[in-house]
């Protein structure tokens, strides 16, 4: 039987992260108690964790009861967001890492990685402003998972993800543990918002709402398939128009109502985790589960695009087809691409380079 303190040090240590990687392994051995995780299910890691998106996205994972371990990591704040977080009466332990030094460790033996990391968009800042400081973010993240996840399944949320997904994938060919499977955009807040708005002009329930939204993850890539909405609908032409512009601005509008303080990290963290459960469904061989992603893809030309998927233990299981198109979005679908072609070549040649 253990003492009293032997108990309170281990209580402890799921709040400090450990030294080295051997002290990791240790930690999360089966044979650990509560470092197994309260429940059965999956090994979590959020990088990222201490920002907009990544405070309540932790939250959030550490209240689903798919996630037995959650690592949060960050280069700054992750001991107070953990301490806080560890305080929940759920059943997924939290452990917290801080620094590029503890970024091993916060990866090692990983189901499933979410990347939120990076800068937030400000006003009258494009997603193209952000790309030279989170692409090298994101570049040194994945450099860790192909270290000591390489077959986790890796969300990639940090924008401009039309570029930042590219990147990824060529750092893990670098490395040679590329699985485009394993690889997924989160464009989930595109469909999220699309919902949303077209519940608002039918005065429906949300949650029986669902639009698929193709295309990419910024401004007229992203391209909702109206036509296609369930339950089936029928839009005027200046609805169409309106809610398609609403709906490829929602960040904007975010941002802008916010003036200053900050763009979308709540809705952002909610549709993550939405994608996150789904993903982890998927691990644990749920059938039939869709979701609209931005991957490596053959639906189109292009070499990435965002299109509903079929999820499984293996990633993406299936490519759903576009489906037929009307010609508002057929016109659409050709600006998407025209754009998304030089975020993709920009994502490639900064890894190439």
């Amino acid at each position: 039987m253990q003492s009293s303190s032997e108990r309170i040090a281990r209580i402890a240590s799921h709040l400090h992260p450990p030294s080295s990687q051997m002290e990791e392994t240790s930690l999360l051995g089966r044979s650990g108690c509560r470092a197994k995780g309260g429940t059965p299910g999956f090994k979590v890691a959020i990088l990222g964790a201490a920002g907009g998106i990544g405070q309540p996205l932790a939250m959030l994972m550490k209240m689903n009861p798919l996630v037995s371990v959650l690592h949060l990591y960050d280069v700054v704040n992750t001991p107070g967001v953990t301490a806080d977080l560890s305080h929940m009466n759920t059943g997924a332990v939290v452990r917290g890492f801080l620094g590029q030094a503890q970024l091993d460790n916060a990866l090692t033996g990983m189901d499933l990685v979410i990347i939120p990391a990076g800068v937030p968009r400000k006003p009258g800042m494009t997603r193209d402003d952000l790309f030279n400081i989170n692409a090298g973010i994101v570049r040194t993240l994945c450099e860790g998972v192909t270290r000591c996840c390489p077959n986790a399944i890796v969300n990639v949320i940090s924008n401009p993800v039309n570029s930042t997904v590219p990147i990824a994938a060529e750092v893990f060919k670098k490395a040679g543990t590329y699985n485009p499977r394993r690889l997924l955009g989160v464009t989930t807040l595109d469909v999220a918002r699309a919902n949303t708005f077209v519940a608002e002009v039918l005065g429906l329930d949300p949650r029986n709402v669902n639009v698929p939204v193709v295309g990419g993850h910024a401004g007229v890539t992203i391209l909702p398939l109206l036509s296609q909405a369930t339950p089936p609908s029928s839009f005027t032409p200046e609805e169409v128009a309106y809610l398609t512009e609403r709906i490829q601005n929602g960040g904007t509008e975010v941002v802008e109502a916010k003036a200053g303080t900050g763009s979308a990290t709540l809705s952002m963290a909610y549709a993550a985790a939405q994608f996150a459960d789904a993903c982890l469904r998927g691990l644990r061989g749920d059938a039939g589960i869709v979701e609209c992603s931005y991957v490596a893809s053959q639906v189109t030309e292009l070499p990435f695009f965002a299109s509903r998927v079929r999820l499984g233990r293996g990633g993406v299981e299936e490519f759903l087809p576009l489906g037929p198109l009307n010609e508002f979005e057929r016109a659409g679908l050709e600006k998407a691409k025209k754009e998304l072609r030089e975020s993709i070549h920009k994502g490639v040649s900064f890894i190439k380079s």
